[in-house]
């Protein structure tokens, strides 16, 4: 905290940017939480072959799949996560091709802020 307060300091007191949510750099992860506040983190990269695990946190259901909205074809692996009641996990199958996998709730598939992208690398 103290060097945060330094460099503010040596950068003439102005405040820190913080870049939106869409611009962070990919979390290397396997576990995207679902809370009230949407998916944490949204932006997930994680090695090829390796699966991700959905963890509903929030008191209401989703129902997580792959983009595009309603197809989910763009990466079938995301789909095994399906329906998650409140206190469910379940993960995805493995990622075995590197690419960018789009995802949302199914059931509140224009909801931002239950969108996201797992980059398998």
């Amino acid at each position: 905290m103290l060097a945060l307060a330094a460099a503010i300091v040596a950068c003439g007191n102005k405040s820190p940017t913080v870049p939106s949510p869409g611009s962070l750099p990919p979390v290397q992860t396997n576990t995207v939480t679902l809370t009230s506040s949407g998916a944490n983190p949204r932006n997930v990269q994680i090695a090829v072959g390796t699966r991700v695990l959905f963890v509903n946190n929030d008191s209401k259901s989703h129902n997580m799949a792959s983009d595009p909205h309603p197809e989910h074809t763009q990466c079938p692996e995301l789909n095994q996560v399906g329906f998650l009641t409140p206190g469910q996990s379940r993960e995805t199958g493995n990622l075995v091709t590197p690419e960018s996998c789009g995802f949302h709730d199914h059931d509140n598939p224009s909801t931002g802020s239950l969108q996201g992208l797992i980059t398998a690398k």
